[in-house]
């Protein structure tokens, strides 16, 4: 081994759904020094990267290669020679048609350690979530994987065509869509029957899944009419007439339904999940990222004996619940401190995580508007009381004149600053201008604003999005700025708002 030579891990990421991902594979891309990863990665992953993080793509087409094969086995040794953790993230598994074999013997040849994180192949990922099973008892007792895309260099096929026509069982080919119609004929030409059934999977086990059905005599023209384009993954045999009864997949409500979300980044998991859970294809444009503010020492001081200086505390939004129990947390301070102040809250979502940290919360509007709250508070005695408001940097002034109005005493503790979201690491901005989506989600009017700011707009052709708003503030936000609102949803939450989708598909 080379003195201080780092270590590469050649990595499968998956057949494309982040779910699939094994937790090998998140654990290492989540410490590695240098990423270089394919075409076939499935972007999101990329965000579980550390921020120091360089991320290389070495991503290779049929049509294209950004680097080539001798390229990318040098560049591994050079990464780990300058003692980096190097992480080789190649889609589906990197011994199953993924070149592996060869940058393992190229490290090996150079005396760099390296480590295989077998991952779960599209050979068999892709047509399950077809409603295709490789394998069944009374179909098919065997299966066979070929590649469709054998070394160009080769004076002749090393593939046996006459064997591979009379094998039984189910065949699957990898990356053979551009040469679909050799494939079929070879095999018919050996001996297969034209009318055996056939199934292309178009981006498997992700929401952007297509499948189409064919048979040997007849799926190269289905695909030339639809246009069917990789990456794919080609299923031969009697298990694609399975895929009528076990087709679950493209059965969720979503599937099919493309969707943008826009809210920042580290909020957007949660409605993210809930979307692929139903089928959506998702995509995160995060139009606004919460940057933290902060307590300054006059302050912190009073959060340490809160409850001998407020009676009230009261949280507009989730990312101040989260500042300020993050401020304490960075204090050790606990509950305790708070004393007997009571806890005033807007929406749902923000109770919701007030109540997550064993808090109750004592007043709550059934309408998520700061108006509503104001007028909440109208009917108790405010006179005299303290509150402590715990807001952002675009809080509107109008609750805390209200309260200052009716003689109460006010302070606002600014926690967090709103910014526009400057960066696209994932591409999805670039993929909405190419393909469009068919829905938009807005959960606040600073993402409307920040939205309408960035001027995305899809080529022509394409379908432009419908826009969803999560309460009357962002609805009014979509208004000024002339964005058709196509639903409101009837409760401020997550669940309401997708709710106002499947209502209008």
């Amino acid at each position: 081994m080379t003195v201080g030579a780092g270590c590469v891990y050649l990595v499968g990421a998956g057949p494309g759904a982040l779910d699939l991902v094994t937790v090998r594979a998140m654990e290492l891309v989540r410490r590695a020094d240098v990423i270089i990863y394919d075409y076939l990665v499935n972007p999101a992953l990329l965000d579980e990267a550390a921020p120091t993080a360089e991320i290389i793509y070495a991503g290779k087409t049929a049509s294209a290669h950004t680097l080539t094969q001798d390229e990318i086995n040098a560049l591994l040794v050079e990464k780990a020679r300058a003692g980096k953790t190097v992480v080789r993230l190649k889609g589906g598994d990197p011994y199953v048609f993924g070149r592996g074999g060869e940058e393992g013997l190229a490290l090996k040849q150079e005396g760099i350690p390296f480590e295989v994180v077998p991952g779960v192949s599209s050979a068999i990922a892709a047509p399950a979530y077809a409603g295709i099973p490789v394998t069944h008892r009374n179909v098919a007792s065997q299966v066979t994987f070929i590649t469709g895309h054998e070394d160009p260099t080769k004076a002749e096929s090393a593939l046996d065509w006459a064997a591979l026509a009379r094998m039984g069982g189910t065949k699957v080919f990898l990356m053979g869509i551009e040469r679909l119609r050799d494939i079929a004929a070879q095999l018919t030409q050996h001996g297969a029957d034209a009318a055996t059934p056939v199934a292309l999977v178009r981006w498997g086990t992700t929401a952007r899944q297509e499948t189409l059905v064919g048979t040997l005599g007849t799926i190269a023209g289905l695909v030339e009419q639809r246009g069917f384009r990789p990456p794919a993954v080609i299923v031969v045999g009697e298990v694609v007439k399975l895929r009528d009864e076990l087709n679950w997949f493209e059965k969720r409500p979503l599937f099919g339904q493309r969707i943008v979300i826009t809210r920042a980044r580290h909020q957007a998991g949660s409605l993210r999940r809930k979307l692929v859970e139903l089928g959506a294809d998702v995509l995160e444009i995060a139009t606004i990222r919460i940057d933290p503010l902060p307590l300054p020492a006059e302050q912190l001081a009073r959060l340490a004996r809160f409850g001998e200086h407020f009676d009230w505390l009261v949280f507009s939004s989730p990312n101040g619940v989260d500042r300020l129990f993050g401020e304490m947390r960075t204090h050790r301070l606990d509950l305790r401190v708070l004393g007997a102040a009571r806890i005033a809250a807007l929406g749902p979502a923000t109770a919701a995580r007030i109540e997550k940290r064993d808090l109750r919360v004592d007043l709550q509007p059934s309408t998520f508007t700061k108006e509503a709250l104001a007028a909440a508070f109208a009917e108790l005695d405010v006179k005299g009381k303290r509150f402590c408001l715990v807001q952002g940097t675009l809080a509107d002034p109008g609750l805390a004149e209200r309260l200052q109005s009716r003689g109460a005493v006010v302070e606002a503790w600014t926690l967090y600053r709103t910014q526009p979201e400057t960066t696209d690491a994932g591409g999805a901005r670039e993929r909405f201008m190419r393909e469009g989506a068919h829905w938009i989600i807005f959960t606040s009017a600073s993402t409307v604003e920040n939205w309408y700011r960035l001027g995305l707009q899809p080529t022509d052709g394409v379908s432009a999005p419908r826009a969803i708003s999560i309460g009357p503030v962002t609805s009014d936000a979509l208004r000024q700025r002339n964005i058709a609102l196509a639903a409101e949803a009837r409760q401020a939450t997550l669940d309401s708002v997708i709710d106002s989708i499947r209502h209008l598909i």
